[in-house]
């Protein structure tokens, strides 16, 4: 980043919060004190009214304020909760991307609303699972959307979590989509002449071929996953549940794969579409007597055989 653009950054980092600290400005950019100091005086020097407090840090001039836009406390709060969604669901080239327009969005808010977002800051936290149980460098989330914008072939290396095999594949991209709290591309692979499913933490590297595809004889992803629900076999499961579990079963029932619900009386009644029924038996035991399973009659076997494996090794 050469000097005017970055002295424009720590304009709009000014800009962002009530007080910034010299130590912030110099982390973001990776440059010395001095410099930062620096680039204060050049701030100051070009007509910016930039105060300091001694030991806490620069604020600009309340009177100063030139917003290209104007947000409200509920918009300013909504970006605040993509923050901390982006920071768990993406990869750092992303979650940097987004800090610095979070940048530019708190640069045009009122010291009030600025205020309002200090006070929230550290009393919101996601805690979902990172990508791939840590932090990865690179999911290639900007490479794969830019592919799909321009309509553009893929040249992918990934390893298969079946095989553990890593294999080059051509892709023509037709979709980007985040499911199971994992990022995938869904993509016509040239290689086994059929779409395939690639989990981005999968992924070892991906180039832009100088190459551009006809979308429109290509599966949309409501199209696709329609096609793998019934290729693969899937199990019908209904049953009752009690009015009182439905908060406990919250947006889990979707994971599970429910495809209808209706309410009657105490009851919920609801189906389901799910392909393992051994872990769709474990979510159930949670449930413990507050469900009753209609089909398929063997999700009822499976769940008497595990409670009499559990009660066999808590009594011995």
């Amino acid at each position: 980043m050469n000097r005017i653009d970055r002295l424009s950054a720590i304009l709009i980092q000014l800009q962002s919060k009530k007080i910034v600290k010299a130590q912030e400005i110099a982390d973001r950019f990776e440059i010395s004190l001095r410099t930062v100091y620096r680039d204060i005086r050049a701030l100051e020097e070009a007509g910016i009214p930039i105060g300091a407090e001694a030991g806490v840090g620069y604020f600009l001039s309340s009177e100063f304020h030139l917003p290209p836009v104007m947000f409200t406390i509920e918009e300013a709060s909504a970006f605040l909760l993509a923050e901390k969604l982006v920071g768990k669901l993406s990869d750092t080239k992303v979650s940097n991307a987004f800090e610095s327009a979070l940048f530019k969005v708190k640069s045009v808010l009122k010291h009030s609303e600025k205020e309002h977002l200090d006070k929230l800051n550290n009393k919101i936290a996601v805690f979902n699972n990172d990508p791939v149980g840590g932090k990865k460098e690179n999911l290639f989330l900007f490479d794969i959307q830019t592919a799909l914008a321009n309509r553009q072939v893929l040249e992918i290396t990934y390893t298969a979590n079946y095989n553990k095999q890593c294999t080059t594949r051509i892709v023509e991209p037709i979709s980007l989509c985040n499911y199971d709290m994992k990022w995938h591309l869904i993509a016509y692979c040239r290689l086994r002449n059929d779409y395939r499913d690639f989990r981005l933490d999968r992924l070892e590297s991906v180039n832009m071929l100088d190459e551009n595809y006809d979308e429109k004889g290509h599966l949309s992803l409501t199209e696709y996953f329609d096609r793998m629900a019934k290729e693969n076999s899937l199990y019908t499961i209904e049953l009752k549940l009690h009015e009182s579990l439905i908060e406990q079963a919250g947006s889990t029932k979707y994971w599970f794969g429910l495809t209808e619900e209706i309410k009657e009386g105490e009851w919920i009644h609801m189906t389901f579409a799910h392909s393992d029924i051994e872990l769709f038996a474990k979510w159930l035991l949670s449930m413990e007597n507050k469900v009753q399973i209609i089909s398929p009659p063997e999700l009822k076997l499976i769940i008497q055989k595990r409670v009499e494996e559990l009660s066999r090794y808590y009594l011995t």
